[in-house]
């Protein structure tokens, strides 16, 4: 009997010790990679910022219950297949990747680990997702309906600009890089009798002087500035070309007015990355993509900076500037 009560005391006390120990271990944090295009590590621009502020919002702090593996690319687009292989040999818990150079290679380097996109193309027909409502595979996210909204933007540049017949748009042309601006925007300027003018600027080595002095032989209004991960890095030279030039500028990005464009009108680029963190939330407990519906934008803001306009000697018309949602003085 006294053999067996220590067998019984023994069988207990390791019991004990195996639980303690199983407590004492740190619990594994989820882990996110998140490749930026056009950000660097010392200026992570607004959108990572905006993504860091959604998780915080639902209770994640980086470093102590998540983890996120960051790459900034600064605009490098040779650096992608390396960075994308790299953060998928680190087995995240979740990629979270912006613009379509990306979004490729991340959908051909993985079918299994979850993928939070956040595009201005519209997925469906960029081939990302089987469908907005049911996309299949390991793919969701936000889309902010960019492309879409092109006729919008043409429109108001014309009831700006007096007699406006020739519109420049900034290309950015490489063997990579899909055409999509130039398509929305063609049909949209022959129906308001416009002429556009494609500024190519190569994606590997932007010529921007040479773009503007396109402009300027070509006899255009205005300009009009994509979305684009390459372009993004030059922004204030654009927006400094475009003053000295007295050239009206049209931005697909919202923040491209407050750093110094004429006028914006589209998507609020932050919340759309806000909006990336929930999808994440999401997913880290236990929401699979496939079932996760793509989120469309339900609000558009125009944007309006009226020191441009007074730099370049443009009067913006009373009731254009009332349908403003946002004024810069």
């Amino acid at each position: 009997m006294r053999k067996g009560f220590f067998g019984l005391a023994l069988s207990a006390l390791l019991l004990v010790l195996s639980v303690s120990a199983e407590a004492q271990q740190p619990a594994k944090l989820p882990r996110i990679g998140y490749v930026d295009l056009g950000g660097n590590p010392n200026n992570p621009g607004p959108n990572v910022e905006a993504f860091r502020q959604g998780l915080r919002a639902l209770g994640y702090i980086e470093g102590k219950n998540i983890l996120t593996e960051y790459r900034f690319l600064d605009g490098n687009r040779d650096r992608i297949p390396s960075v994308v292989a790299e953060l998928v040999e680190l087995k995240p818990d979740v990629l979270v990747v912006e613009g379509p150079p990306v979004i490729r290679a991340v959908k051909q380097a993985t079918k299994t680990i979850p993928i939070v996109i956040v595009t201005s193309q519209d997925p469906v027909a960029a081939g990302y997702v089987a469908s907005l409502a049911r996309p299949g595979g390991n793919i969701t996210g936000v889309t902010r309906l960019t492309r879409e909204l092109s006729g919008k933007r043409l429109e108001l540049l014309k009831e700006v600009v007096p007699g406006m017949s020739r519109v420049g748009l900034l290309l950015v042309a490489g063997p990579d890089v899909p055409g999509n601006a130039l398509k929305q925007y063609e049909p949209v300027a022959r129906a308001l009798k416009l002429q556009l003018e494609a500024l190519k600027i190569n994606a590997r080595d932007p010529d921007l002087d040479g773009a503007f002095r396109q402009a300027v032989r070509e006899r255009v209004s205005a300009v009009i500035m994509p979305s684009n991960s390459v372009l993004t890095p030059h922004l204030k030279k654009i927006t400094e070309l475009a003053t000295k030039n007295r050239l009206a500028s049209m931005h697909e990005r919202n923040s491209d007015v407050e750093a110094g464009g004429l006028m914006s009108y589209g998507t609020d680029d932050a919340e759309s990355s806000r909006r990336a963190a929930i999808y994440v939330d999401k997913i880290l407990k236990g929401a699979k993509p496939a079932d996760l519906p793509v989120e469309q934008p339900t609000k558009f803001e125009f944007v309006i900076n009226l020191k441009t306009a007074k730099q370049i000697g443009l009067t913006i018309p009373p009731n254009v500037l009332a349908r403003a949602d946002k004024v810069i003085r």
